[in-house]
């Protein structure tokens, strides 16, 4: 018999895998526990509801990308303020990539995961992560602002979530890109080679001055 630690890894991959695929809203839990091979039973009992359930599923790669993230831009010349767009976000690659150890292909299915939170409006997890991992998120957010202080808050905002959206997309849609890269212009990028690719057009982006109407 499979011990309860099996049980809940099993019930999490599982969770994972169709959440990433399918989205929240479209994945039950009766499809996570039968790819689990557990009962529902399982379920309420290692996590009490889907919502929980979902939770736990990105907490799996915040527990360890947000941190690391934090770490990575305090160390800038040891002051944030000071580093430019392109550090700031390039910052980022290195506790990204280490996503790949909490699962193979870690990295794009955090983003898809985190990409599935806002397209289906999932509002208890901008709860979730501002509650639990709101100090390294305000770290991200001060080094950006420092780094841009001529874009207005409420740009500001904007700005960042075209941000992650563009590197959602890109790396959920990485294999396509690949392939069509490869054919048509003789390239073949790793996950690495396609972050640093976008990290310059998100920096410009976030950083054009406003335009007076």
């Amino acid at each position: 018999m499979a011990s309860r630690t099996d049980t809940k890894t099993r019930i999490l991959d599982a969770a994972e895998k169709l959440f990433a695929e399918r989205g929240f809203s479209e994945t039950s839990l009766r499809l996570i526990t039968s790819k689990a091979e557990v009962n529902l039973a399982s379920v309420n009992y290692h996590f009490g509801s889907k919502k929980e359930l979902i939770r736990a599923v990105l907490a799996r790669y915040l527990d360890v990308f947000m941190p690391s993230a934090a770490i990575e831009i305090k160390r800038l010349h040891n002051a944030p303020e000071d580093a430019s767009l392109n550090e700031i976000f390039s910052a980022l690659i290195k506790p990204l990539l280490e996503l790949n150890k909490v699962r193979n292909g870690g990295t794009i299915i955090f983003l898809q995961l985190l990409g599935r939170g806002y397209i289906e409006s999932q509002g208890h997890l901008r709860w979730f992560i501002t509650t639990h991992y709101g100090e390294h998120l305000a770290t991200f957010v001060k080094a950006v602002v420092a780094s841009a202080p001529h874009i207005p808050p409420a740009e500001m905002f904007w700005r960042l979530h075209f941000t992650l959206g563009t590197i959602v997309f890109t790396m959920a849609s990485a294999d396509a890109l690949n392939e069509i890269a490869a054919a048509d212009y003789g390239e073949h990028n790793n996950t690495e080679a396609i972050i640093r690719k976008v990290i310059p057009y998100m920096a410009a982006g976030v950083a054009v001055p406003v335009l007076n109407n």
